[in-house]
C-alpha cells in the first residue's frame, strides 16, 4: 500500500536540500540522463527517470525514454508522480501492475490513465544527511514482477548519487564530461557488468565482474578477457561454455536474455552462480553499437533451492533402507552433490558401548582413503568430537589456520585433512528431540562462505536422519516387545492350561459335593472354582490369540444368520442374570459366510463390555444393517467411554484404558484383542468411537461374501 505523507513532503529541511540540488543542476542533466539509461538497461526496463520532489511539484533531472509530453517541461504536478510515494515511504516501492493493484490510488494514477504505464520500481535518492530528496525509478508499459535482486541493483545505483547537493557538484564537471562519474558508478556496483562493442570486443568490465572471472580488478580490460573468462564459465548443467555461448555474445547476435544462470568455477575457489541478463545496445538511429550483460550472484538462493531436491533424495534413500548404515552412502551422495563438496561422513553413537563410530561415507574426490575415513572420534576433540560433546554445530572455514584445533589428536587429524586437500569442515548433530544419535560431518576443498545458511540446510538433513533413526529404533523395540509378548502368551497359555483344568474340575466337584462342609468351607470352594474358571478363560483366550495370529487356528466358515446369532447372544446374557436394557434395530434376517462360534465370541465380549462399563440398567443400543457388500454391527452404550488419545490402543493385548484402571473395574485387556483378531480374519474391520454425550460406539463391519479363502 502506497503512503502519501504531506509532513514528509513539506519538511522545511528537505525542501531546502531539494532547492540546493536544483540550483546545482545546470550542466549535469545529461549525466543524470545517462544514469537513468544505465538503470533501464541493467533492469531490462524501457523507461527510467531520476526525479526530485517538493511539496507540490516533481522535477525530472534525469530521464530515459519517458513520454515526451510528460518530461519535456522537466517538471510536472505531483498528481503525475510516483516519486512522492518513495520519498514518503523512504524505502523501495514497487507495483507489478498498477491497473490491477489492490491500492485504488495506483489504479487511478495519471501515469496509468494518461500514459499507459503499468509497472514501476523506485528507490530513494538521498543527500549527505540521509534525507530522501527524490527517487530513481524504472517503469514499464507491460505488467511485470520486480525481483529483490533488481531492487538491490537499483538501490546500488541510487547510492552513488549521494553527494552534498544530492547530485554531482559543479566542481566535478570536467571529470563528469570524461565519463568518470558513470565509470565510478559502475565500478562500485555489487552486480557484475560487462559490455562489448559491435565487433564483439569487450570494452568494459567492472570490478564485480572481473573478480567473478578471476581477472585483475583495475586497469584496462585484458586483451585475453574472452579466453580467460570462458575458461571458468559453465552452464546450469555444468557444461563448459564457449565464448560464443555466453549471454553477452548471444545478446550481440540479437537475443534478449532475461534470466539465465551462469556458473563461475575458479581453480581453488568455490563455485558461484550468477543470474544473468543481457541485451543488445542500439543507437538512436537503430544501429547496433554492442551488447551489455549484467550478472547478479544467486549462489545462496540456488543452493537453498537445490536443497529442496536434496531433502527429497534423502527421504527416498531413507525410505528404501532398513538401517542408518544401509542409508548412509546414498544420503551422503545426495548431500555432497547438492553442496558441491567432495566428501562427507556419518557417525552414530553405538547403543552398546556409547562410542561414536563411523557407519558410512561418500567421497567423489577419487583420492585414496589414507586414514581419512573410518576413524574413531575422541569426545570433545576435533570437529566431530566437539559436536558429539556439545550437541552444537561447528563450522571451521579454514582448518589450516584454526586456533581451536591444538591437541596432538587434533593436529594429526588436521594434517590428514590437509594432505587430502580439505580446507573447510562443517559438522552438525544428528538428533531427534533431545536425544543425540550421531554427527554428520562434511568436508570442502575450498574456503566456503554463508556458514549460517549451510548450517541450517545441513541441520535439515541431519534432522531427517535423526527421525529415521528414532523410528527404526522404536520399530526394533516394538518388535522385541511383540516377541516377548508372544513368548509370554505361549508360556501362559500352554503351561497354565493343564494345571488350571485340574484345579477347575476339582474345585467344581468340591463345591457341588460339599454338603458335609460348613458354610465357610463351601464358600471357599465356590471362590476357588470361580477364580480358577476365570483364569481358565484367560488361558483359553491367550491360546486362541496365539493360534489365530500364527494361522494354526482356521475359521470354520458356513452360512450364518447374523440377526439370529446376535439375538441369541442377547438372550444368553439376560439368562445369565445381567440387568440389561437393550434397544435393537435388526433386519428380520441377515445371512453371510462366517465362523458362527468365533463371531459369537466377538458379540458376547462386546455386549459384556457395554454392560460392564455402563451404569446398572443403563440402555445398550444394538443396531444391525447392511448394504450390497458389507454388514455393519453397532453396539452403543452410555458408560464411561474411552479417552480419545487411547482409542487406537484398546485393541492391543493387555491394554486397559486409564479411566478403567482408575475405577478398579476388573478385566484382562484381552477381549478386544481377540475380537479384532477374529474380525480381521473375516476380512472385516472393528473400530471404537465416542458416543456423544458419553459412552462408546463399537463399529464392526463384515463382508457378506465371507473371509478371504486363505483363512477358511
Amino acid at each position: 500500500m502506497v503512503v502519501l505523507d504531506e509532513a514528509v513532503l513539506g519538511d522545511p529541511l528537505r525542501l531546502k536540500a531539494v532547492d540546493r540540488a536544483m540550483h546545482a543542476l545546470p550542466g549535469h542533466i545529461a549525466r543524470l540522463d545517462d544514469v537513468a539509461a544505465l538503470a533501464a538497461r541493467l533492469l531490462n526496463a524501457p523507461m527510467a527517470t531520476v526525479t526530485l520532489v517538493t511539496d507540490d511539484e516533481e522535477f525530472f533531472v534525469g530521464v530515459h525514454a519517458m513520454p515526451e509530453r510528460l518530461v519535456a517541461p522537466r517538471r510536472a504536478p505531483l498528481a503525475y508522480s510516483v516519486c512522492k510515494y518513495i520519498v514518503c515511504a523512504d524505502h523501495t516501492v514497487r507495483s507489478g501492475d498498477m491497473n490491477n493493484d489492490p491500492d485504488l490510488e495506483l489504479c487511478r494514477h495519471l501515469l496509468a490513465v494518461e500514459f499507459g504505464i503499468r509497472a514501476f520500481l523506485g528507490v530513494p535518492v538521498r543527500d549527505q544527511d540521509d534525507r530522501p530528496l527524490g527517487s530513481l525509478t524504472v517503469l514499464d508499459r507491460q505488467p511485470r514482477e520486480w525481483t529483490d535482486g533488481q531492487a538491490t541493483t537499483l538501490m546500488e545505483i541510487a547510492d552513488t548519487l549521494v553527494v552534498p547537493a544530492g547530485i554531482p557538484a559543479p566542481a566535478d564537471t570536467a571529470t563528469l564530461d570524461d565519463g568518470a562519474f558513470l565509470d565510478a558508478l559502475l565500478q562500485n556496483l555489487d552486480v557484475g557488468v560487462v559490455a562489448c562493442d559491435e565487433a564483439g570486443r569487450v570494452v568494459f568490465a567492472n570490478r564485480a565482474m572481473r573478480e567473478a572471472r578471476g581477472l585483475p580488478l583495475d586497469g584496462p580490460v585484458p586483451q585475453d578477457y574472452e579466453a580467460r573468462a570462458a575458461s571458468v564459465l559453465r552452464g546450469p548443467d555444468q557444461r563448459p561454455l564457449s565464448w560464443d555461448e555466453t549471454p553477452l555474445m548471444r545478446a550481440l547476435h540479437g537475443e534478449h536474455i532475461l534470466s539465465e544462470d551462469v556458473i563461475a568455477k575458479l581453480p581453488g575457489h568455490r563455485m558461484r552462480i550468477f543470474d544473468t541478463t543481457a541485451q543488445p545496445i542500439h543507437g538512436s538511429d537503430g544501429r547496433l553499437l554492442g551488447a551489455v550483460a549484467v550478472a547478479h550472484e544467486v549462489t545462496a538462493l540456488r543452493r537453498a533451492e537445490r536443497f529442496r531436491a536434496c531433502h527429497l533424495a534423502v527421504e527416498q534413500a531413507l525410505r528404501a533402507s532398513v538401517s542408518e548404515a544401509d542409508a548412509a552412502p546414498q544420503v551422503l551422495r545426495a548431500l555432497t552433490s547438492t553442496l558441491d563438496w567432495p566428501s562427507a561422513e556419518l557417525f552414530m553413537v553405538d547403543e552398546a558401548t556409547g562410542n561414536l563410530l563411523s557407519i558410512g561415507y561418500w567421497d567423489s574426490s577419487g583420492a585414496e582413503p589414507d586414514g581419512f575415513f573410518g576413524h574413531s572420534p575422541v569426545r570433545g576433540q576435533g570437529i566431530t568430537g566437539r559436536v558429539w560433546e556439545t550437541g552444537r554445530a561447528i563450522w571451521v572455514p579454514d582448518i589450516a589456520v584454526s586456533r581451536e584445533l591444538r591437541t596432538p589428536y587434533e593436529r594429526e587429524r588436521v594434517e590428514i585433512c590437509l594432505r587430502r586437500g580439505v580446507r573447510t569442515a562443517l559438522a552438525v548433530p544428528v538428533r531427534d528431540g533431545g536425544t543425540l544419535f550421531g554427527v554428520l560431518t562434511c568436508y570442502a576443498g575450498t574456503q566456503e562462505y554463508e556458514p549460517d545458511l549451510l548450517t541450517v540446510l545441513l541441520d535439515g538433513v541431519a534432522a531427517q536422519i535423526g527421525v529415521f533413526v528414532a523410528q527404526r529404533r522404536c520399530e526394533a523395540l516394538a518388535r522385541q516387545l511383540s516377541r516377548a509378548q508372544s513368548d509370554f502368551v505361549d508360556l501362559v497359555g500352554h503351561e497354565l492350561r493343564t494345571p488350571l483344568t485340574s484345579i477347575t474340575a476339582n474345585a467344581t466337584i468340591l463345591a457341588e459335593e460339599s454338603a458335609e462342609l460348613d458354610p465357610e468351607f463351601r464358600q471357599m470352594a465356590r471362590v476357588v472354582a470361580r477364580n480358577a474358571a476365570s483364569l481358565q478363560r484367560i488361558a483359553d483366550t491367550l491360546l486362541d490369540l496365539a493360534g489365530l495370529d500364527s494361522g494354526h487356528l482356521r475359521l470354520d466358515v458356513r452360512p450364518v444368520d447374523l440377526t439370529a446369532l446376535i439375538t441369541e447372544a442377547i438372550s444368553a446374557t439376560r439368562r445369565a442374570g445381567e440387568r440389561l436394557t437393550v434397544v435393537t434395530e435388526f433386519p428380520p434376517e441377515l445371512h453371510l459366510l462366517a465362523d458362527a462360534d468365533r463371531l459369537r465370541q466377538v458379540v458376547d465380549d462386546l455386549i459384556s463390555n457395554a454392560i460392564r462399563y455402563s451404569h446398572p440398567g443403563a440402555p445398550v443400543r444394538v443396531t444391525l444393517l447392511a448394504d450390497d457388500t458389507m454388514a455393519e454391527l453397532r453396539i452403543c452404550d452410555n458408560g464411561i467411554g474411552t479417552p480419545e488419545t487411547e482409542r487406537s490402543r484398546v485393541f492391543d493385548r493387555f491394554y486397559r484404558g486409564s479411566n478403567v484402571r482408575h475405577q478398579g473395574t476388573s478385566g484382562s485387556g484381552l477381549g478386544l484383542s481377540l475380537a479384532r483378531a477374529i474380525v480381521l480374519l473375516h476380512g472385516g474391520t472393528i473400530s471404537l468411537e465416542a458416543n456423544n454425550p458419553s459412552g462408546t460406539l463399537v463399529r464392526v463391519r463384515l463382508p457378506l461374501a465371507g473371509p478371504p479363502p486363505s483363512v477358511m
